[in-house]
């Protein structure tokens, strides 16, 4: 795209090259505000790949404050990425403000799979100021993730969605949260478009059995 945009006049829209895929993410922000009686919840758990979902809806709180919907107070921005791509997390933990190209990025999880993200400095400024935090889960945190998801919530998450389920139960676990907090994990795909990831050893049932019903419960 690079090689090719200039010589033959395309418009590249790729993340954060475009003004209109972060005014699109940011609508996120406004419908939590709105659904929760302008409220922000305690944290928000988002998978983070070029990372417009967060630089968005930071943008949307910040308009909020100024249009007198919301007061000062902003949710905990809480970055999730794979162990094989996380470059945000990195950054954040190294106390540095960009984050370098992630050498041979590798995950299942497509969404997040960004080995260098152009708003590396706007997501890790929103981390910071929120007082937030970045997470990796592994690729096998992913696929249980994924089942747990489908067991407790009757939910079929993509990998991404999956992951911040996971993340949440981290933190939970190494006492970021307390339980007490209002945290929202947002779910940003589908688990069918990535059915080759889930093994299920499942019975074939016949439809026309009449003992079809007891074979199902």
């Amino acid at each position: 795209m690079r090689e090719n945009s200039a010589a033959r006049g395309w418009f590249d829209v790729s993340t954060l090259k475009e003004p209109y895929r972060a005014e699109g993410k940011k609508t996120m922000g406004y419908e939590i505000a709105e659904q929760l009686g302008w409220e922000l919840p305690d944290a928000i758990i988002y998978p983070t790949g070029g990372g417009t979902g967060i630089v968005g809806m930071w943008k949307a709180f910040a308009e909020m404050e100024t249009l007198g919907l919301i007061g000062p107070e902003r949710p905990q921005m809480i970055a999730v990425q794979s162990d094989g791509c996380a470059p945000i997390v990195n950054a954040y933990r190294a106390g540095e403000r960009h984050a370098p190209l992630f050498p041979n990025a590798h995950t299942l999880a497509p969404g997040i799979r960004v080995p260098v993200a152009i708003g590396d400095y706007l997501i890790l400024d929103a981390i910071r100021h929120s007082e937030g935090t970045a997470i990796t889960v592994t690729d096998e945190e992913i696929l249980s993730g994924t089942l747990d998801v489908a067991k407790l919530e009757g939910l079929y998450a993509s990998p991404e969605a999956a992951a911040t389920f996971v993340a949440a139960r981290k933190l939970m676990e190494n006492g970021f949260f307390t339980g007490s907090e209002r945290v929202i994990a947002f779910s940003t795909g589908a688990g069918l478009k990535h059915t080759e990831l889930i093994d299920l050893d499942l019975p074939i049932l016949d439809p026309n059995d009449p003992n079809v019903g007891a074979q199902i419960a």
